[in-house]
């Protein structure tokens, strides 16, 4: 799971890409690998801001799971009457 130094460093990094990318653009124009690299920076800066409000709410949710406690004590034996064993098959009639 991504922390928020690692977004913080993610989101460094898309500034460099976006400036990178302006320059090409300054150099070379409209031209179709540019364009398909301004539509890649921008397609990555949807992903990054839907990562970045998406980690919070896993995060709740992991620690707001519900622990259910098994109890160790023995079933009552009532409860399996009448029960095949997986794998055994039925039981013989008495």
């Amino acid at each position: 799971m991504a922390t928020t130094t690692e977004l913080a460093e993610l989101q460094r990094v898309m500034t460099q890409l976006r400036s990178s990318v302006a320059v090409l653009h300054a150099r070379y124009g409209d031209a179709p690998a540019v364009r398909r690299l301004h539509n890649d920076v921008e397609r990555l800066d949807i992903d990054v801001a839907e990562l970045s409000t998406a980690l919070p709410a896993q995060r709740r949710g992991v620690e707001s799971e519900e622990v259910v406690v098994v109890p160790d004590t023995p079933y009552d034996p009532s409860l399996w009457q009448d029960a095949d064993d997986e794998g055994l098959g039925g039981r013989a009639e008495q």
